[in-house]
């Protein structure tokens, strides 16, 4: 049996689905006591989904991820009603769940605009409240990227992704021999033992030249935004879109991919990845293994094979490179401990980093109450 090849891991820190904020509405404004004069409210934080941003984005715009509305203008002899603070808007992809600390939904963002208000500006001071203003709602709050899947599977057609989630899994994808085989995400779900589940998303088939809308290139691309790690598929003799294109070996199919993921967003390639050579049931697929380990072993040396706007800028290191055959069944067992070993870990690193966080708000609290 063919064994695992481990390759070096590398820190994945760009891409983020996760994003905790501090959120405080604006205080009211001071009302006019002499003249009953009402101060302005104050100004409310709200989330605001929109397509071009990314949570990464939203951490390096604001580093130190607070966000507070506008104070209420006084009342005054001449504005006896003060105005209302500035609205705050913090914009988030879209997909988004928004959280409280402790996990309570707030709401959700589907659609580029649409918005969601988290934090409430203070009032401001009226007759009722002796003219004096409140503060507005303070709290943390957590923007989750809705995940379809743990997993994507990411291949050009005919790479056999369909076969291979459902040699996995309890999924039965349509299986066609024709550029667009998968037409939706089809999810299937990878059961253990000890009864944990896993779920994979084979997404549609992605041709060259999907970051500019070839095909269903964005449709494809946004779904893979929305899985917690990457599961590359290539054929391992190498493939053929059509006759009028070029033949890629497995090698170039690894690059093609990784160049499509960073021409749309290059966030995308700092996810964890796991590689699947499938198709090891055909003749000479050792042999083509082989050749192919040790181009990913040292990429740059074999750059030259392909055409300087097809190379990545970066080169993925994936942490298992697993062969298979998902007609045969060969190495599906492998990749299945593979994959739980690869999210385990992810799991494990996040959790710690959870925990970490958590700690540092505490001690930051602590110290502020001495």
């Amino acid at each position: 049996m063919v064994q695992l090849s481990r390759i070096c891991f590398r820190k994945y820190a760009n891409f983020m689905d996760n994003l905790r904020l501090y959120v405080h509405g604006g205080s009211g404004g001071m009302g006019l006591p002499r003249l009953g004069g009402q101060g302005g409210n104050g100004g409310d934080v709200w989330v605001v989904a929109s397509k071009t941003t990314t949570l990464k984005k939203v951490k390096d715009k604001y580093p130190q991820k607070r966000f507070v509305g506008g104070t209420g203008s006084n009342s005054s002899v001449r504005a006896l009603k003060g105005a209302k603070g500035t609205d705050k808007e913090i914009n988030a992809p879209v997909g988004i769940t928004v959280t409280t600390d402790d996990g309570k939904i707030i709401g959700e963002l589907n659609a580029d605009g649409e918005r969601l208000m988290v934090a409430k500006g203070g009032r401001g001071g009226t007759f009722h409240s002796a003219f004096e203003p409140s503060k507005g709602q303070a709290k943390h709050i957590r923007l989750d990227l809705k995940l379809i899947a743990d997993l994507g599977l990411v291949g050009f057609p005919n790479a056999g992704k369909s076969s291979l989630l459902t040699a996995m899994s309890n999924a039965t994808p349509q299986i066609a021999n024709y550029a667009f085989t998968t037409l939706k995400p089809e999810i299937g779900k990878l059961m253990y033992k000890d009864y944990k589940q896993i779920s994979v998303a084979d997404l549609p088939g992605l041709i060259e030249g999907a970051h500019i809308n070839k095909g269903m290139g964005h449709k494809f691309l946004k779904h893979v935004e929305r899985t917690k790690q990457l599961l590359f598929v290539v054929d391992v003799s190498g493939f053929q879109l059509a006759s009028k294109t070029p033949f890629r070996s497995a090698f170039e199919a690894v690059q093609l991919l990784t160049k499509e993921l960073e021409l749309f967003k290059e966030e995308l390639v700092s996810k964890p990845a796991l590689l699947v050579v499938n198709k090891m049931d055909l003749p000479d697929a050792e042999d083509r293994l082989v050749e192919l380990r040790e181009q990913l072993k040292n990429p740059e040396e074999f750059s030259d094979l392909l055409p300087d706007d097809m190379k990545p800028k970066n080169y993925l290191s994936f942490r298992h490179v697993v062969p298979v055959s998902a007609l045969t069944g060969f190495g599906i067992e492998h990749l299945k401990s593979c994959i739980r070993e690869s999210l385990d870990e992810a799991a494990e690193t996040d959790s710690k980093a959870i925990h970490q966080e958590r700690l540092k708000a505490l001690m930051s609290n602590s110290h502020k109450l001495l």
